[in-house]
């Protein structure tokens, strides 16, 4: 399955540079990528356009949100990073849906010609 989810990071370029940094090759801890791969997501990139951060899941059967989320509250690091990471973003805090907004797909060129 594929997702795609969008957030917003503080206007501020030296701020958006650090995160940038964090998210480099080789950057992202050890115990932050073993948590992602561990909960079924099998691929994932963000990109940017301005302060938009736009993030596409690839994930097999057993991923789950929900899943994801209680995995996450657990794991001491993880949540050490997102706290790391929260400097860098425009969060609402009284938002029940998270950080990430699920983005909902509108058109899929496979489902035109399939």
């Amino acid at each position: 399955m594929q997702y795609c989810l969008t957030l917003e990071l503080k206007n501020d370029p030296e701020l958006i540079a650090t995160y940038e940094q964090y998210h480099s090759p080789k950057q992202v801890w050890p115990e932050v990528i073993s948590a992602i791969r561990d909960s079924g997501i099998t691929d994932m990139a963000i990109h940017r356009v301005g302060t938009t951060l736009i993030m596409i899941l690839q994930t097999d059967d057993s991923f789950s949100f929900t899943e994801k989320a209680k995995q996450d509250a657990m794991n001491p690091r993880v949540q050490a990073w997102e706290r790391l990471m929260e400097q860098f973003q425009n969060v609402d805090s009284n938002n029940q849906q998270g950080k990430w907004q699920l983005v909902e797909r509108i058109f899929s060129l496979e489902e035109q010609v399939g």
